[in-house]
């Protein structure tokens, strides 16, 4: 229910960039139409809807910080403007996880290689994303990696 969550935060995030929309607007519409519904022949799973919106709001409440985090862990060429949206989504999702919630830094960057690897099945954005988010999580939560 956790890594549903997570995909779920993703795709909600993704959802308020993509159509300037507000917090409170985004998750009325994910809990209400998006989550548990059938879409295109699938169903899709029911995450933990605490965490969903932890993650989420998170997300928006910390995003200058996990912007920072994730600045530092891009090479100078590539600022986080540049990062196809999606990805800026993920990686503002996962660095939410760093610094809001205690989950075990390396079981987050687990999880969201995973939700990358949905999103972009045969590329190789998943290598990427577990490179971006090991540096993040070193820099959020270092003593964990002791």
């Amino acid at each position: 229910m956790r890594s549903a969550a997570r995909f779920y935060a993703v795709q909600a995030l993704f959802q308020m960039e993509a159509a300037q929309a507000a917090l409170p607007v985004v998750l009325e519409e994910f809990e209400t139409h998006r989550i548990g519904s059938e879409i295109d022949g699938a169903t899709y799973a029911k995450p933990d809807l605490e965490h969903f919106r932890t993650l989420v709001t998170a997300a928006v409440s910390e995003q200058a910080r996990v912007d920072q985090l994730t600045h530092a862990a891009l090479v100078a060429r590539w600022p986080i403007a540049r990062i196809d949206p999606t990805l800026r989504a993920l990686f503002r999702v996962a660095g939410a996880e760093f610094v809001a919630t205690n989950t075990p830094p390396k079981v987050a960057i687990t999880e969201y290689v995973d939700v990358a690897k949905a999103f972009y099945p045969a590329g190789k954005e998943a290598s990427f994303v577990n490179g971006v988010l090991d540096h993040m999580a070193r820099a959020a939560r270092p003593e964990a990696f002791t």
